[in-house]
């Protein structure tokens, strides 16, 4: 990002530089009854920003397995809500302000424990992430991604494929994401509804402890006053905008406005060379945009591992009609007309503050991260206030801290409002730990093993830490570092589809097995970070993983060959008295 490093810092990496990292831990999906008698499979909460909701995937209800544990099975939740009343106290157990992913997850596994929940959404349910984020974004890379494949000639005629001109309806691609969105939006509601959550329209703030308030401008029929054991804040985030820039929504805009994919400029400048500027930009260039990158740093995605940053820059800028800045900031962004007039931005160095450069483009996107969402909550009525940067302070547990930094009792906090880690996932994980604690059952997200991922082509993806992080960790703590890597040049299933750009590295300790890190780049990079994830977040080593087994040929075994190229140094103890073992064997 150009004017506030850290908010992208924050959207992709901040856990790397501050040892905080916001994957979504396996949750139990809901099991809703259908009509025809069948029910919902279970899958995970990460999954839901793919558009997986509890009303999709039945399978017959007969073939539920009974509970093995001995325990009694725990009914369908649809039976859950008919006895899930308050204990008489409380209007309801728990009221979530805010349901965007994060919201949502949380809703799902709190009626899971046989809680009565509330949400209360002043805007559209699914948050930015469905909206204006996740989705809609996946839907323009989807389809702009098939225009560039069909535009490389010579990947095809590799793969002796020959086809004439191609075409596009820049308009059919924005109805494209535009519908996605309402779908997965209409999914996400109804997998509320089918379950018994309150879904209240307005703004939600605090009233006190355990009420909540909500209601509309301007509207005296929407609104009231609630009451809840638990409260949990989850109102995300709205894209930053650094000092200087006007948005007018047209030539100037942040990725909420690039979405609506209404124009295509020739130029477009895009102000931070973060994920979001990333993916961008992977859509103008397939769809015959140039761009002109604007970077703060004097380093193009500075929150990368800088060995997979560079190896993107070889494949996803160079060879592409891309230039950059860096080390610059756009200090004044004046506004255009399309056509008519060009957008001016000024570029001062970071370091002297001097003016040195002035650009004329035909659009300028804004992509310097996000802020929290945070005003109108009524906070100080809990003795709670924001940080400098707006974020609402929280426990390892998701309890909101007042001034003092005691935990305010029965408040919790969740995704993009606490700055912990700004993803959709993170969010939704971060929900499910806080009913967990809720319900009395301690549980502390660890945010090292939740994935993040860049849709470009090739992907990009990773887990913990980087490489120059980890070692500083090794200098600090006095253990040696175990790098590994492999390529993708030499993967059957990526030369196959002549796709063999790309490499994968993991960090380890080589005392422990511990993993540390695992950064990816390449054919669906995203999609494989999870074995590596999982790993980490179930305190798997090295030695426990590199015996796994993985189908032949397939992507996976770029992964496969990551964790066998791994070795553990064994105890100098160890080794002697497996010397000594053998030396008795022979001596039998």
């Amino acid at each position: 990002a150009v004017h506030s490093r850290h908010l992208d810092m924050a959207s992709f990496a901040a856990h790397r530089a501050s040892g905080l990292a916001t994957g979504c831990g396996a949750q139990q999906r809901p099991l809703c009854a259908q009509p025809n008698g069948r029910v919902p499979a279970r899958s995970s909460a990460a999954l839901l920003p793919m558009g997986v909701s509890c009303l999709e995937h039945c399978v017959p209800a007969s073939v539920l397995r009974p509970s093995l544990s001995g325990h009694r099975a725990r009914p369908l939740r649809s039976s859950i809500v008919s006895h899930a009343t308050a204990d008489g106290k409380f209007d309801y157990d728990l009221v979530i302000i805010g349901c965007g992913v994060g919201g949502h997850g949380a809703a799902l596994h709190a009626v899971e424990q046989g809680m009565k929940v509330a949400v209360i959404e002043g805007a559209e349910i699914g948050g930015t992430c469905v909206n204006r984020g996740c989705v809609p974004s996946k839907a323009l890379l989807a389809a702009s991604g098939r225009v560039r494949d069909f535009k490389n000639t010579q990947h095809l005629k590799a793969l002796g494929i020959q086809i004439g001109a191609v075409e596009f309806d820049r308009g059919a691609i924005a109805d494209h994401a535009k519908n996605l969105a309402n779908s997965i939006q209409g999914n996400l509601k109804r997998s509320l509804e089918s379950i018994g959550v309150d879904i209240l329209v307005g703004n939600g703030k605090l009233a006190g402890p355990n009420k909540v308030t909500y209601g509309l401008p301007g509207r005296i029929d929407v609104g009231g006053t609630i009451s809840a054991r638990d409260v949990i804040i989850a109102t995300g985030s709205v894209p930053f905008v650094p000092p200087g820039i006007a948005i007018d929504g047209k030539t100037v805009f942040t990725s909420d406005h690039a979405l609506k994919l209404e124009w295509l400029p020739n130029w477009i400048a895009i102000i931070g060379s973060g994920y979001i500027g990333l993916e961008f930009s992977d859509v103008y260039t397939a769809l015959g945009t140039e761009v002109t990158f604007i970077e703060a740093v004097d380093m193009l995605m500075p929150g990368f591992d800088r060995e997979i940053a560079r190896m993107a820059q070889r494949l996803l800028i160079n060879g592409r009609p891309i230039d950059y800045h860096t080390g610059v900031l756009a200090t004044k962004v004046t506004p255009g007309i399309p056509g008519i007039k060009p957008v001016t931005i000024e570029l001062t160095d970071f370091k002297t503050r001097k003016v040195v450069d002035v650009l004329e483009v035909d659009a300028c996107m804004v992509a310097t991260g996000r802020a929290p969402f945070t005003t109108g909550l009524n906070l100080s009525s809990m003795n709670i206030q924001t940080d400098k940067r707006g974020f609402i302070p929280v426990s390892d547990k998701m309890e909101v801290l007042d001034t003092a930094g005691k935990v305010v009792p029965n408040v919790y906090c969740i995704g993009d409002a606490n700055g912990k880690y700004m993803l959709a996932h993170a969010a939704s994980a971060q929900g499910i730990s806080a009913v967990e604690n809720m319900a009395g059952r301690s549980h502390v997200l660890n945010h090292l093993s939740v994935p993040a991922a860049c849709f470009t082509h090739p992907e990009v993806s990773f887990v913990g830490v980087t490489q120059e992080k980890a070692e500083e960790l090794s200098k600090e703590q006095g253990f040696k570092l175990g790098i590994t890597k492999t390529s993708f040049k030499g993967n059957s299933k990526a030369l196959a589809e002549k796709e063999g750009d790309g490499m994968a590295k993991m960090l380890y300790r080589k005392d422990t097995g511990e993993i540390l890190g695992v950064h990816i780049i390449g054919l669906h990079a995203a999609d494989l970070i999870h074995e590596a994830s999982n790993a980490i977040a179930t305190g798997q080593t090295v030695e426990d993983i590199k015996f796994n087994v993985h189908a032949h040929p397939t992507l996976s075994e770029v992964l496969d060959e990551l964790f066998k190229q791994a070795h553990v140094d064994k105890p100098a103890a160890s080794v002697s008295a497996a010397k000594a073992s053998t030396k008795q064997k022979v001596a039998a």
